[in-house]
């Protein structure tokens, strides 16, 4: 379920002061004069929140070009960048110069989830952020996504969100409007 933060409507369970950033960033778009000197610094303390937070060590691992960390994360980079399309977790372990099995334990390790699990989460965030702008799309934002099935793609994102879709749209887009001021 969204959370509610000083700033507006946050859809993660990322620590408030991160989630605060971030919405100021996103924030920025609709103030373009206000991107080149604000975003550099919004960024920074992003980056900064990421280190020194709970995860930090593994953020950390991050850059280290040779951890198997940095590996997954080639990996989940391509999951991002490709989530509406199907792949195998033999090419991605090809990706990532790992083995299948070495693959797979350390995706599971850094991710909590699998490969495919993984694709479907970012899969289901998306359609969520593209149902408060399309609510009456359903099927579109679904094989948007890289649902084939529209009943599928109904019964996963129910179960992930515990609403169907259109429902959930609605009370997104009523939630945004009464808790995120407009810009003047």
């Amino acid at each position: 379920m969204p959370r509610s933060t000083a700033s507006g409507l946050l859809v993660s369970d990322a620590p408030d002061d991160l989630g605060d950033a971030v919405i100021r960033l996103l924030r920025l778009l609709d103030r373009p004069r206000d991107v080149t000197v604000l975003a550099p610094l919004i960024k920074r303390e992003i980056l900064w929140r990421l280190l020194t937070g709970e995860q930090g060590a593994a953020v950390r691992q991050l850059g280290l070009a040779d951890s198997s960390l940095s590996h997954v994360a080639r990996a989940v980079r391509w999951i991002r960048d490709h989530y509406s399309q199907p792949f195998r977790v033999e090419d991605l372990a090809r990706l990532t110069g790992m083995s299948v099995s070495a693959f797979y334990r350390h995706f599971q390790a850094v991710t909590a989830m699998s490969p495919i699990q993984f694709q479907k989460q970012i899969r289901l965030q998306e359609a969520r952020l593209l149902l408060a702008t399309h609510p009456n799309d359903v099927t579109g934002v679904g094989m948007r996504v890289g649902y084939e099935s529209p009943s599928q793609f109904s019964r996963e994102y129910r179960r992930q969100f515990g609403a169907p879709p259109s429902q959930d749209a609605t009370l997104l887009r009523g939630t945004i409007r009464a808790e995120v001021p407009a810009v003047v």
